[in-house]
């Protein structure tokens, strides 16, 4: 065990982090050269697109250290996205020590922030690390400081690199072998092992990905997970190197994975604690909790014929996922569907895009929404995540919203923009420190539904791309809320409904209306869309009709009769407008989303 290096590495996103993994596996030589690939631990093509690491990775390197001794490094690579934070935290569970990223020419981020506290929460060993020294933009003494004062980390033992080019790798890997100290545990003790991610295998069933505490597991063994108390028996252990190697036995301290049997990932909970069945664990490991959506939305199929395909591929989705969670809904305009529960809003898009790539689906979302907590007069409460089953308003008695604390890392002379965003999401409790020369960090308390709609666009967007952003929950406040229907013609269209704060209800009542305005086609008579809450209208667009031109026939000649024939068009707009449908095009839904900047 003193031979082995259990470490993570940790960074703001865009630091690097993907990059010095692969040089770090290339000294390993586990690749040939002509195999490699850049990010080669990112196996999922939205990955490698968006640069962004979503399923945490692990990889056992091999390596000889200057001592001449030979150790056994485990990387245990771990998605650096606020949505997946709780994912994180278990893979940083797993390790003694990590490798916190910083960017020479960036410094520190909200999450490189985040991230350290993280570390901190588990006792880990910090190695502070600077990626990108080969910028011109690189200012490394400003770095160093900037560590010493927001981190408070020492900067003497500071390593520099560059992962792009390959400088300083060797200099990493000594500090691992150095600083991080060897995992503890003994190999006689019951069988104790954390699951810290599981992905699934269309072959073979779920890959469990562990890192031993205590005890030894070989295939034959039966094991059970702790929180479910389900018993499987072991096909195979081994470890990552890129391909899977293949092993008689995993002991205490190591990391790798195992193959049971397990038919869905929903069986083995990330956090979850595995013993032997025969001798157990006296208890399971801390942290386990279940992951918990934040965001809701409601998935329908463009035709109703491709509902049982949507089913399916949603029942695959979640062999691969089991943080998403999905129960049947349906809309009058939109037919059958499913409303989905997400970690967050980066959870939603990812689910969004791979659904329809990898399964071909073709899907329209309604406007995401939180849960949102009643009480009612009757005594009862209720936590309500879909405007369709909003309470009446007369009953409620009190209502209660979500709110994150959020942390903006910015330039300076963005403050007066981003102020300005951040009180129109109706911010408070905003404190400001200043973490070096020309750089603010802002902190504020905000509700989360307000983070939902184009937030960290318009961060993005009035930061020129500087602006960094990072949020934790930190529980439901009082708040009042109401819910704005959208009517078209006169009816409800339910898929469109949404709950809103009162404050900000006409405005995005207005939104919706003016998007519809352009999505929907003219068609012979006058449509009008509405906003209401309740029975009082508190917007309007009207898309007018097609007007043949009646009196076109007309040669001068009397007025009564020109108006005689405009009376009658009248009247023929009048009777059509009771009979006929609007057809709303599929675009207007998805149009409602997207912001005006868009």
């Amino acid at each position: 065990m003193n031979r082995i290096r259990n470490f993570s590495i940790i960074a703001h996103i865009d630091h690097g982090k993907s990059t010095l993994a692969d040089r770090l596996i290339q000294h390993a030589g586990l690749v040939a050269d002509r195999d490699f690939r850049e990010q080669i631990l990112d196996s999922m093509d939205i990955e490698r697109e968006r640069g962004i690491t979503i399923k945490s990775q692990t990889v056992t390197l091999p390596y000889t250290a200057h001592s001449g001794l030979t150790y056994s490094l485990n990387l245990i690579d771990t998605p650096g996205h606020v949505d997946f934070s709780y994912e994180v935290s278990r893979a940083l569970a797993s390790c003694e020590g990590v490798l916190l990223l910083v960017d020479a020419a960036q410094g520190v981020e909200a999450q490189t922030v985040a991230n350290l506290y993280a570390a901190m929460e588990h006792d880990l060993v910090i190695i502070p690390v600077i990626n990108k020294i080969d910028l011109p933009s690189a200012d490394i003494e400003m770095t160093k400081k900037e560590i010493e004062s927001e981190l408070g980390l020492d900067t003497s033992e500071v390593v520099l690199c560059s992962a792009k080019v390959g400088t300083g790798i060797e200099d990493v890997l000594e500090a691992v072998v150095r600083c991080i100290p060897p995992p503890t545990g003994s190999p006689k003790a019951p069988l104790s092992g954390l699951i810290f991610d599981a992905q699934y295998d269309s072959f073979r069933g779920t890959v469990v990905s562990i890192r031993l505490y205590d005890g030894v597991v070989r295939p034959g063994d039966v094991i059970r997970t702790l929180s479910n108390g389900l018993t499987h028996r072991v096909e195979e252990v081994g470890v990552y190197q890129l391909p899977k190697q293949p092993r008689k036995a995993l002991s205490a301290g190591e990391v790798g994975y195992l193959f049971a049997g397990i038919k869905t990932v929903g069986d083995t909970r990330i956090g979850d604690t595995i013993t032997l069945d025969s001798s157990p664990a006296s208890e399971a490991l801390p942290g386990f909790e279940v992951a918990k959506p934040m965001v809701f939305s409601s998935l329908y199929p463009i035709t109703s014929d491709d509902y049982r395909s949507l089913a399916d591929s949603l029942e695959k989705y979640v062999l691969n996922d089991a943080s998403l969670t999905y129960e049947k809904d349906s809309s009058t305009a939109l037919g059958q569907g499913f409303r989905c529960g997400f970690l967050g809003l980066l959870h939603l898009e990812i689910v969004q895009e791979r659904l329809e790539r990898e399964f071909g689906q073709s899907i329209i979302m309604t406007v995401p929404s939180v849960e949102y907590h009643f009480t009612l007069k009757d005594g009862r409460s209720i936590a309500v995540d879909n405007p369709a089953h909003f309470p009446d308003p007369i009953d409620i008695l009190g209502t209660k919203e979500p709110y994150i604390r959020a942390s903006l890392l910015l330039p300076e002379r963005y403050l007066g923009v981003v102020m300005k965003l951040c009180l129109d999401r109706r911010a408070m409790d905003t404190t400001f420190t200043y973490p070096s020369p020309g750089r603010i960090e802002l902190t504020a308390e905000m509700p989360l539904a307000e983070m939902l709609f184009d937030f960290y666009d318009r961060l993005k967007s009035i930061t020129q791309g500087y602006g960094s952003f990072d949020y934790e929950v930190i529980g439901y406040r009082d708040s009042d809320v109401v819910k704005v229907d959208i009517l078209i013609n006169g009816e409800k269209v339910d898929a469109l409904s949404l709950i809103v704060h009162r404050d900000r209800a006409r405005e995005r009542a207005l939104h919706a209306c003016e998007r519809l305005e352009k999505e929907i086609p003219r068609h012979q008579f006058r449509i009008a869309i509405q906003g209401a809450i309740g029975g009082k209208i508190i917007a309007r667009s009207t898309i007018r009709p097609f007007r043949k031109d009646v009196t076109a026939k007309c040669y001068g000649g009397d007025i009564s009769r020109k108006r005689k024939l405009l009376e009658k068009q009248k009247k023929g707009k009048k009777r059509m407008k009771v009979v006929g449908n609007v057809v709303i095009p599929q675009s207007a839904f998805v149009a409602v989303l997207k912001t005006d900047e868009d």
